[in-house]
């Protein structure tokens, strides 16, 4: 294929704001899918966690034919955790489209992707999303994203962007907000105009970088990048370079993207983004090229993590119970798997053999990786986030997030109070045309751990909180996130009616009737500063008066589910988060009562 009949672009913009919906009315309009085919919304969100949380967590790319023209389109994730994801795909694709909320206008994370675009040099077709909305104001919204094109130093070619409106559900699109096409017509026209085909070599040595992994159960793992130059056939012998190191391969098989399928070729020409397979370990940046003429590219760089969490085997009674992969040679294996898969990762060894530090961009992109492994049927116990420090002319600095919230007047005071509570400094405010307030704060990393459920209580579940980070300041101090103690069980047993209704006044119960307890699990959260020992698996003493079935008259506040964010989130220093397949607890680090006791009055140490 010639290379001037490609466009290969990347679909960029905040979370939620349309990009997977967009893919998938184009794929409708380019007949990818028969007439009588049921096809599911968001279908590039093939991921089980992806459906589930309705955000997009892993890039994937598609194709579809226009006019003659292959157009390769690559799905990038919207939340800011996974950053990673946008900023190596921007290797592979020569412009994108840049989604903005008709009534929100550009978000924290629109400003991260664009930069990484503009950065590249990228052309950028701007995408008003959403215009069917009542309240939508594509004036302010087309002005404030000309603002930013200026302030990331967009040049004046990049800055002239042309403008597309959209409502992604129904495939309609135009060049006017209020004269839609019922097609998206206008959208493909312009992205042959305005977005250039890929600058490749096509008469030189094969050059190619992995930049994507997949894999199949039956060709093992399969590696997505764009040909920069020259050609690449099946069982063609090529040369692995990564770092200092070099190694022979041969190619088994050569793909292409049709729609959401692969389809096999004999061979594939400079431009096309494609999938090859039978080379084995290669990781993310890795060179794959000619042998005979090596080219290698410089690796991929990204943004490197803010938060840490270690990974450990599990240590509490239950132990082995309920997992299949236990050990701390399946969990190491399978930790440094996804930091070849994820560049945004880091994994690394500690001084224990069953202990592993593993840094991530925050909360979320950590809680999907512990998510997805416990789905996988691993075992583990994980400790509270902690950020990662940096010592800059010799002091000492803390990574610092961009936090932008918007509540209803009414809510304002809460919310201003907790943040000053976590050093936070405000750096704007505006009232919204809807009487809700807009607030931009500059907020310690820190301070943000345990933060979102504060915030949807104080704000009764209304506000909008989103961040994005905004570089390393000097540290701002000790800071108070968590003013409540635990209600930790005393003895191990089974949770009975009876000694949870005396524990249910001490506190918010996280667990229910006949649930299994060990010493030194967490049961609830106290409503005082400080731990307490409760009995939860007390039984009431039986004598003519009473019948066994007593217990039943008691009443139970209903116990507060957590999910395994909030989990993360509630975390102590001395408490850890035991994983399983089947369900997660939350207990203390040192068990029995009495140790735990003689460490804290000895200071955190234990003789």
């Amino acid at each position: 294929m010639n290379p001037q009949n490609i466009r290969n672009i990347a679909i960029i913009a905040h979370v939620d704001h349309g990009k997977t919906t967009l893919v998938d009315a184009m794929l409708k309009q380019a007949r990818i899918f028969r007439e009588n085919q049921a096809v599911a919304e968001r279908v590039m969100d093939s991921n089980d966690l992806e459906r589930e949380r309705g955000i997009t967590i892993l890039s994937k790319n598609t194709s579809i034919s226009y006019q003659g023209v292959k157009i390769n389109i690559v799905d990038t994730p919207g939340h800011a955790d996974f950053g990673g994801e946008v900023e190596r795909v921007m290797n592979m694709v020569d412009g994108v489209l840049l989604l903005v909320d008709s009534v929100e206008g550009p978000m924290p994370q629109t400003k991260f992707v664009l930069r990484q675009a503009l950065e590249r040099g990228h052309q950028a077709i701007v995408v008003v999303n959403k215009i069917d909305r009542p309240n939508a104001r594509p004036d302010y919204v087309i002005n404030t994203t000309f603002d930013l094109f200026v302030d990331l130093g967009a040049t004046e070619e990049q800055a002239d962007f042309p403008v597309i409106y959209t409502n992604a559900l129904t495939g309609h699109s135009g060049v006017e907000p209020d004269a839609l096409t019922d097609s998206l017509e206008p959208l493909f026209q312009e992205i042959l105009r305005h977005l250039p085909a890929p600058t490749v070599d096509p008469d030189g040595p094969t050059q190619l970088q992995a930049t994507l992994m997949g894999y199949d159960d039956y060709k093992g793992k399969i590696v997505i990048g764009r040909l920069n130059s020259g050609t690449i056939r099946k069982n063609q012998s090529v040369l692995h370079i990564t770092g200092e190191s070099e190694r022979p391969l041969k190619v088994s098989q050569v793909f292409t993207h049709q729609g959401l399928n692969r389809i096999e070729v004999e061979e594939a020409q400079a431009g096309d983004i494609i999938a090859l397979t039978g080379l084995g370990d290669i990781g993310i940046g890795d060179t794959i090229t000619d042998p005979e003429n090596p080219r290698p590219l410089p690796p991929i760089k990204v943004e490197e993590p803010t938060l840490r969490i270690t990974f450990g085997i599990n240590t509490s009674p239950f132990a082995g119970r309920e997992g299949t992969f236990v050990t701390s040679r399946k969990l190491r294996e399978r930790l440094y798997i996804e930091s070849e898969r994820d560049v945004a990762l880091r994994v690394s060894d500690t001084d224990s053999a069953d202990t592993f530090l593993v840094a991530g961009r925050g909360e979320l992109h950590l809680g999907i990786l512990i998510e997805n492994m416990r789905r996988e049927g691993y075992e583990f116990e994980v400790s509270k986030p902690e950020v990662i420090l940096k010592e800059i002319d010799g002091k000492r600095h803390e990574p610092v997030e961009v936090v932008e919230i918007e509540v209803s007047a009414e809510y304002q005071g809460a919310v201003v109070e907790l943040l000053g509570q976590r050093k936070g400094q405000m750096v704007d405010m505006q009232l919204m045309d809807d009487g809700s307030i807009h607030y931009t704060y500059r907020v310690p990393t820190r301070g943000l751990i345990g933060f979102r459920q504060q915030f949807l209580t104080a704000t009764r579940g209304e506000g909008l909180l989103n961040t994005l980070f905004g570089g390393y300041e000097p540290y701002a101090g000790e800071i108070q996130t968590r003013d409540h103690g635990s209600l930790v069980a005393w003895e191990p047993g089974t949770a009975t009616s009876y000694g949870l209704h005396a524990a249910q006044e001490r506190g918010t119960l996280f667990i229910g009737a006949n649930t299994e307890v060990y010493e030194g699990m967490v049961v609830g959260q106290h409503i005082r500063e400080g731990d307490l020992d409760v009995n939860v698996c007390k039984k009431k003493q039986l004598t003519n008066f009473r019948a066994a079935g007593s217990d039943d008259a008691l009443r139970l506040e209903p116990p507060k589910n957590l999910s395994l964010d909030d989990a993360l989130e509630y975390l102590a220093e001395d408490e850890l988060l035991e994983v399983t397949p089947v369900d997660f607890r939350i207990r203390k680090r040192i068990l029995p009562k009495n140790q735990r006791r003689r460490y804290q009055k000895q200071g955190g140490r234990l003789e």
